[in-house]
């Protein structure tokens, strides 16, 4: 599952017209349609506001609008970049500002495309991969020993607890589970505690195409 790193918009001129692309993350159909009318109630005053939307977990929904330009110009195009390119969760409204020059069927479809891709390749791709929480326990004369070793293979835990013993929660990508809890479990002598949680993701930065 990959989506936009985060929100943010990129500004394209051709031929005298503006396209600017704004992006953002939905995490559902409802939040990606909230998104893309708030958009066009705050530019109104633009030529066009052509959108498109991927969400669900396997880029099941996937809708578009061309806005008024001539059919199939404007969304589908900007559709395409956002599937082309493996997206889901994302919402995507290309504002036009016309400059005076008509760009024909063609240079419309170009023109919404490589704004949307412009601002992907801006904005930045991750990749969601599944992980799950796994808290580990050791004793205090452990923990310092341990705490370090996790560092040292470059695992970051989310959190700290001291009381009797001390506790560490590590997010855990799937695959990777069992070689996790074997590790740890030589790391410290079979004196750890493991005990996995909720399933939650990371996210991987994509380089660009």
């Amino acid at each position: 599952m990959r989506t936009i790193k985060q929100a943010g918009s990129r500004e394209l001129e051709i031929r005298k017209s503006r396209f600017v692309c704004t992006l953002a993350r939905a995490a559902d159909e409802a939040e990606a349609v909230r998104f893309l009318a708030r958009h066009r109630r705050a530019h109104r005053d633009a030529t066009h506001n052509c959108t498109a939307y991927v969400v669900g977990e396997h880029g099941e929904i996937a809708k578009s609008s061309d806005d008024g330009e001539p059919p199939g110009t404007a969304g589908v195009p900007m559709l395409e970049v956002l599937t082309r390119r493996g997206l889901t969760g994302t919402a995507a409204v290309v504002t036009r500002h016309f400059g005076g020059v008509k760009l024909g069927a063609g240079g419309l479809v170009r023109a919404y495309a490589q704004a949307v891709a412009g601002a992907v390749d801006a904005v930045g791709v991750v990749e969601l991969r599944p992980t799950v929480t796994v808290t580990v326990g050791v004793d205090h004369a452990l923990a310092g020993r341990f705490l370090g070793d996790l560092h040292a293979r470059g695992t970051q835990p989310a959190g700290v607890r001291y009381g009797q013993g001390v506790e560490t929660d590590v997010a855990v990508p799937v695959a990777d589970l069992e070689e996790f809890e074997a590790w740890a479990a030589q790391a410290t002598a079979g004196r750890a505690t493991l005990r996995r949680g909720a399933p939650g993701h990371i996210e991987v930065p994509i380089p660009p195409p």
